[in-house]
C-alpha cells in the first residue's frame, strides 16, 4: 500500500506553526476538551439557520443540532452529521462550522449529532447515542421537511468511524441510506498499516494520540479484539449492500491507509467508492477550509460529490 510522499502544504505549515496544535490525551479527557474547545475557528455560512433539540437515546436524550441551509426546496435530502474527536472530545459547539459546510455544500438538511462522550462513556456509547438518532431522522424525515429516500451521514475521524457504523445497522434494519461521506476515518483499527509508522510524528494527530483515545473509548468495554464486532469496527463487519461511499484521507495522517483500506475493501465488495487522498494535508483538514486553498478544495470535492448523491 506504498502512497507516494509529498510535504505538507506550505500554506497549511503557516498556519500550523502560527497556530499550533496536537490532538492529545494528556492531562485528562477534560483539558483535552478544553484545548479542542480553544482552537480559533471561522464563523461559516451564516446564512444556515440552525435548531437545538433532542433526541429519547438509550441513556436519556441526546442532544441534536438541526441545520437548514438556505434554498427554496420544500423537501431536502438529509445529513446526519457525525463529529470526531476521538471519541471523547468535541461536541454540537465546536462542530457547528463543519455542520454548517455540509449543510451549504450538501444542499441538505443537516442533523448534527452530540452523543456521550469516552472515557466517561465508553464504547458502545456513541454508537448508541447516534443510532438512536439515525433512526429517528430516518422514521420522522417528513416531520422535517425533509426526503426519507435520500438520506446521508457524513462525519470526520471518530465520527467516521461512526458514519461507517451507521451505514452497516441502516441497512441492517431494512433502511438502507442513500450515501456516506468520510472523512479520515477510523475503520480497521489496523496500527501496522504503513502510514501509522510513517506519519507517528505527524502534524495535528500522531500515533500517539490514535493509541490513547482508543485506549479512552475502550475504557472498561467488554470487547475481544482479537474479534472485534462491526459496530467498533467497521471493516470487519459485511461490507454488501451499502450505499455509495466517498472516503476523503490525507497524506499526512496516521489513518491514511486505514481510509484507503477500507475503500479497498468496499470495492471488493461491490459497493461504488470514490477515494481521494489530498497529499499534502494533515488529519482534520476540514477545520482549515477556508484558511488553507488546498484544504478548501479538498473539502469542496468531497461535498460536491455528497450534494451530486443527493440529488
Amino acid at each position: 500500500m506504498a502512497v507516494a510522499r509529498t510535504t505538507v502544504d506550505p500554506v497549511l505549515r503557516t498556519v500550523l506553526d502560527a497556530v499550533p496544535f496536537q490532538l492529545t490525551t494528556d492531562g485528562g479527557p477534560e483539558p483535552a476538551r478544553q484545548r479542542f474547545a480553544d482552537l480559533p475557528r471561522k464563523a461559516v455560512h451564516p446564512e444556515v439557520s440552525a435548531v437545538d433539540r433532542t433526541v429519547e437515546g438509550p441513556a436519556g436524550p441526546v442532544p441534536v443540532r438541526i441545520y437548514r441551509p438556505a434554498t427554496p426546496a420544500d423537501v431536502l435530502p438529509v445529513v446526519v452529521f457525525i463529529h470526531g474527536g476521538g471519541w471523547s472530545v468535541g461536541d454540537l459547539d465546536t462542530y457547528d462550522g463543519a455542520a454548517r459546510m455540509h449543510a451549504a455544500g450538501g444542499d441538505a438538511l443537516v442533523v448534527s449529532v452530540g452523543y456521550r462522550l469516552a472515557p466517561e462513556h465508553p464504547y458502545p456509547a456513541a454508537v448508541d447515542d447516534t443510532w438512536a438518532v439515525t433512526r429517528w431522522v430516518l422514521r420522522h424525515a417528513a416531520e422535517l421537511g425533509a426526503d426519507p429516500g435520500r438520506v446521508a451521514v457524513a462525519g470526520d475521524s471518530a465520527g467516521g468511524n461512526l458514519a461507517a457504523v451507521m451505514a452497516q445497522l441502516a441497512r441492517d434494519a431494512g433502511t438502507p441510506l442513500r450515501y456516506q461521506l468520510l472523512w479520515y476515518p477510523s475503520t480497521t483499527f489496523d496500527t501496522s498499516l504503513e502510514s501509522f509508522a510513517e506519519n507517528a510524528g505527524a502534524p495535528v494527530l500522531d500515533a500517539a494520540a490514535c493509541r490513547g483515545f482508543t485506549r479512552w473509548y475502550l475504557s472498561g468495554a467488554d470487547v475481544d479484539m482479537s474479534a472485534p464486532p462491526a459496530t467498533l469496527v467497521p471493516a470487519r463487519g459485511d461490507l454488501a449492500g451499502l450505499p455509495a461511499t466517498y472516503i476523503a484521507v490525507a497524506g499526512h495522517d496516521p489513518l491514511r491507509d486505514d481510509g484507503i483500506r477500507y475503500a479497498e475493501l468496499l470495492a471488493g465488495a461491490g459497493v461504488a467508492v470514490e477515494l481521494h487522498n489530498a497529499e499534502s494535508l494533515v488529519h482534520g483538514y476540514l477545520g482549515y477550509a477556508g484558511v488553507v486553498p488546498a484544504a478548501t478544495a479538498a473539502a469542496d470535492r468531497g461535498l460536491a460529490r455528497l450534494r451530486a448523491a443527493l440529488t
